[in-house]
């Protein structure tokens, strides 16, 4: 999916860009506000996010131009969070509004949920729940928030269940760290991403692994972590 970054911010669009392009977006930019609403109004995006304020032509006058010709969904990004602005964003014709305080992990879901609301990602369809998951000597059912090794059980706090449930349903596929976030933190990203490392580091420990040779969680340096079958 191609978005449009309108920002004069040259290091925030490029730290922005680096973040989503791993994630399956095509990431353009912009650094200034009358080329940013040409090129918004005479190219397909799924999405445009958009700086309030910039010289020249501002946030609030680019969606203006981009309104009068284009329902484009639209996030728009203020340093200052004040009030009166998101007001006037929003009446404007914005779709979701972000303070530049924002993290990484919320301006994704918060882009995800947008796409979702115009139709660009379908919703997840309902599935049948999952009555237990097999792997090798490891049996985990998400119902009950059980765990089985072997023929012992194992004691896991939220946290690591959840963890644990997120790499066994994408067995043999690798996990990255935002996915794995994503999926268990639910919105308390920045508290949860200093924490992942220690929680996979004691689901390793209760599954029996060793952490230079894991049977069960291996780490995909820069990447992830992957659930396997111990001896495959």
């Amino acid at each position: 999916m191609r978005l449009l970054i309108i920002d004069d911010d040259t290091e925030l669009c490029q730290l922005v860009a680096d973040y989503l392009k791993p994630m399956g977006f095509e990431v353009e930019m912009e650094h200034d506000g009358e080329h940013g609403a040409e090129r918004a109004t005479s190219e397909p995006w799924a999405a445009i996010i958009l700086d309030v304020m910039m010289p020249g032509c501002d946030g609030f006058e680019v969606l203006r131009r981009i309104r009068a010709k284009s329902k484009v969904p639209v996030m728009m990004l203020t340093g200052r969070g004040e009030e009166v602005d998101r007001i006037v964003g929003l009446e404007l014709g914005a779709d979701d509004y972000l303070p530049k305080t924002f993290s990484s992990r919320e301006l994704l879901a918060r882009l995800r949920a947008l796409l979702r609301r115009t139709g660009w990602i379908a919703e997840t369809a309902p599935q049948a729940p999952i009555k237990e998951l097999v792997i090798g000597e490891l049996r985990i059912t998400p119902e009950t928030h059980d765990v089985i090794l072997g023929d012992q059980p194992v004691q896991l706090t939220p946290a690591e269940f959840g963890l644990l449930l997120s790499l066994a349903k994408a067995h043999g596929r690798v996990k990255t760290r935002e996915q794995l976030i994503e999926e268990v933190a639910d919105r308390e990203w920045d508290v949860f991403d200093r924490a992942i490392d220690m929680h996979i580091s004691t689901l390793r420990k209760k599954l029996g692994d060793d952490p230079k040779e894991p049977r069960f969680i291996k780490t995909v340096r820069g990447y992830g972590y992957q659930l396997v079958t111990p001896g495959r």
